[in-house]
């Protein structure tokens, strides 16, 4: 796992979860229990805090960065895309951040709410709990449910699972 201490601000990253060896988790980053931190993922705490829940899934290439002494929050049990961008913005607990979305300054992405791949949460934006929103930049065009939540439910759980088997000592190995 990379971790890197930036000035005085060192990664905080319980051990239950798991950092891809080839992530970044720069300065003042806390990364919560059995949390999947993928492939290529860069976090970086340098200029603020970088606060991530427990079981969330920040996939591969995503990146995290904060505005100097100012804090990006991802809440628990958040499923974050392969390839996103989330900068300075707080996420609510049970989101699901599309691919390559990009979720900006200040803006807030409610408790369930899924925002598609591709889409702008633009500075300042507010996405209501339980929206689906899409687009560039993103709009609300429908409710959570029932069925989403069941099928983000299992998403959700295959990540937990495989913090799990990545951390079984021989299951992930270099083997060049």
């Amino acid at each position: 796992m990379a971790l890197y201490r930036f000035e005085d601000k060192t990664p905080q990253v319980d051990p239950t979860a798991f950092v891809a060896e080839s992530a970044l988790v720069i300065g003042d980053v806390i990364i919560g229990p059995e949390t999947y931190i993928g492939h290529g993922a860069i976090l970086r705490g340098d200029y603020g805090t970088i606060a991530i829940g427990e079981c969330t899934a920040i996939e591969e290439g995503v990146l995290i960065h904060s505005r100097p002494s100012d804090r990006t929050q991802i809440g628990a049990h958040v499923t974050v895309g392969h390839g996103a961008l989330i900068h300075n913005a707080t996420i609510r607990d049970q989101a699901v951040i599309g691919m390559r979305s990009v979720i900006s300054d200040y803006s807030e992405v409610g408790e369930w709410a899924i925002i598609a791949e591709g889409s702008l949460v633009k500075a300042n934006q507010q996405i209501p709990d339980y929206s689906i929103a899409v687009g560039v930049p993103a709009k609300v065009k429908s409710r959570v449910t029932d069925r989403h939540q069941a099928v983000w439910e299992y998403g959700k759980q295959l990540y937990r699972e495989m913090v799990k088997r990545y951390k079984v000592p021989g299951a992930f190995e270099r083997i060049d």
